[in-house]
């Protein structure tokens, strides 16, 4: 195992003290610096000769590094030049990220990770992360053993059954991690060798991956049922066995096995599900800051969900909590709120209907005396005119579903309708922002999930804020980890909606925009954590002691930015 010491000189200089050279220094990309190692340090790890002889400076590395990205002619030749980039030097990696985070972003994560998630076995080149099997799950103790880094703080892990709206994509959900813990890293400041991918490969019901001879995964159907939660069971204990103090993200699982785990083990290992909880933050953060624009109460909207998977219950919850916290009573908030499925309206005159959708279901007789368009289950279009829908959100990862006559009949019951095609990548998206605005002739607020361009409609241009999980994950673990929570909870995670949404500068409000713009990710995601370690503070969830009056010194102190130390050799290498 790779051992390394970090400390500050005499003069405050950051030194790392490391124990290995030569090749192995090369190849090793937390401490490789590439053609930026000085003439003293060439010579002392036994690289001289083996590097071209000038020394560069990081910022010309930047600049060699950002004008072969430039020349790339497809995103996916962008997202393979960074991943190797990234597992060749981790510290250049980020710093050329951190300088094109709005262009980047879009790239390492979404949606070109979906399209990457898709050509995984075609287009690997390095591993990265743990790939843990029912075939070695049993050894989960010597994989753990042998990761070249012991003090794991993050964990992003999936199954890899519910990518984006991909669905199952077996092994190739790696990128899902891999690319959730850069934004880790970008944003939060989370050390690269603090941060482990894990994929849990149970197997693939996609039968394309099972037929591609290239396939990297286990080549059989998904495990299930009591198999399928022995083998979490043995990650989870793995987990805590290891890294007892270390955050868990779980990720893209599928709907009922999201909820499953999330309740199960949310208080055996500080845990959160993005996909449920991360969903429902940013949106809620967004809804509010739209309120800000149109003016309106949160108590006095009425949402349509389309989409009732993690993503759209974990909206529903939150939307609750915030209507509850509003004056409203439970019952009353859970009236505002219709959740759809492909089936139309979840009621209880369904059958079938999943036990995790039940919590917003509604009456049997809820839709007595509405007007109807069929009688083929009760639609969108018939909630947004019998219910007069103000807040519409999309997560059903249907492309073009929120038809001309859905927004028509928005704009026609509602003065400013809130509206939020979110589904990714953005073929998926539900409707294209030009065309809401063209049908609500410009009086929609408008929010989507992948990137889109302003739009122009009459004498205004609008900017499109992204949705993206990105304003939320990466603080929540950050302030989770700087006062050592010992339990992820609901009002941690509200505490980072509530933050979001106050953070977005009037500027951006005055062109529609209800989210921060990428760029700010670093600010963004501060201030988040600091709002999230608050809330843990207040409520004594915390391992760490911590001055609540310090909490903004103590986030900044763990954020890591990339930069090149000065090495010297350790005691075990003469």
């Amino acid at each position: 195992m790779l051992h390394y010491r970090i400390y500050h000189d005499e003069s405050g200089e950051e030194v790392v003290e490391i124990d290995t050279d030569g090749m192995e220094l090369l190849h090793n990309p937390i401490l490789n610096k590439g053609s930026a190692f000085t003439l003293e340090e060439r010579r002392l790890f036994r690289i001289d000769g083996h590097l071209p002889p000038a020394v560069s400076t990081l910022d010309q590395q930047v600049e060699r590094r950002y004008e072969g990205f430039s020349e790339k002619n497809s995103d996916l030749e962008k997202y393979i030049y960074l991943r190797s980039l990234q597992d060749r030097n981790e510290t250049l990696f980020y710093t050329l990220l951190l300088r094109h985070l709005s262009e980047m972003i879009p790239i390492v994560y979404t949606p070109t990770v979906g399209l990457a998630c898709q050509m995984f076995s075609h287009i690997f080149r390095f591993t990265r992360g743990v790939f843990l099997s029912p075939e070695n799950i049993s050894h989960i103790d010597e994989i753990f053993y042998s990761l070249p880094y012991r003090n794991i703080e993050m964990i992003v892990a999936t199954d890899s059954e519910g990518i984006l709206g991909l669905g199952d994509q077996g092994v190739g959900g790696m990128g899902i991690p891999v690319g959730k813990l850069s934004l880790y890293t970008a944003g939060a400041g989370i050390h690269p060798a603090y941060c482990l991918p894990v994929t849990l490969d149970v197997g693939t019901n996609n039968e394309e991956l099972l037929k591609d001879p290239l396939y990297l995964g286990v080549r059989r159907n998904r495990i299930t049922g009591d198999e399928y939660l022995s083998f979490i069971e043995q990650f989870v204990q793995g987990v805590k066995r290891h890294f007892p103090h270390a955050v868990l993200q779980w990720e893209d699982f599928s709907k009922q096995n999201a909820f499953t785990l999330l309740e199960k083990y949310r208080k055996e290992v500080p845990s959160f599900n993005d996909d449920i909880q991360g969903t429902g933050a940013v949106v809620l953060a967004g809804i509010k800051c739209a309120l800000r624009i149109t003016g309106g109460n949160m108590a006095d909207q009425n949402f349509a969900i389309l989409g009732a998977g993690a993503g759209g219950i974990g909206v529903a919850r939150q939307i609750c909590e915030s209507l509850v916290s509003n004056g409203l009573t439970p019952e009353a908030a859970r009236d505002r709120i219709y959740v759809l499925d492909s089936r139309g309206v979840v009621h209880e005159g369904r059958r079938g209907v999943d036990e995790y959708k039940k919590e917003f279901s509604k009456g049997a007789q809820f839709a007595r005396g509405w007007s109807l368009e069929g009688t083929d289950g009760i639609t969108l279009l018939d909630v947004v005119r019998n219910a007069e829908t103000t807040v519409l959100v999309g997560l059903s990862g249907i492309g073009g579903v929120f038809e001309k006559s859905i927004i028509k009949a928005m704009a026609e019951k509602t003065q400013r309708p809130i509206i939020f095609p979110l589904s990714n990548p953005t073929a998926n998206t539900e409707a294209a922002p030009e065309d809401i605005y063209r049908w609500t002739r410009g009086k929609a607020v408008v929010a989507t999930g992948s990137p889109f361009p302003d739009i122009k409609f009459g004498e205004k241009t609008y900017t499109v804020g992204q949705g993206n999980n990105v304003f939320i994950f990466p603080g929540v673990g950050l302030g989770a980890l700087a006062v050592g929570a010992e339990v992820v909870t609901d009002e941690m995670i509200t505490a980072a909606a509530r933050k979001l949404s106050q953070i977005v500068p009037q500027d951006h409000l005055d062109i529609n925009c209800v989210y921060p713009h990428p760029r700010e990710l670093r600010e963004v995601c501060r201030e988040v954590a600091v709002a999230v370690a608050g809330k843990a503070l207040e409520q004594g969830v915390n391992r760490k002691e911590v001055d609540p009056d310090k909490l903004e010194e103590c986030v900044h102190s763990r954020m890591w930015t990339p930069k090149y130390a000065r090495y010297t050799r350790g005691p075990e290498k003469k």
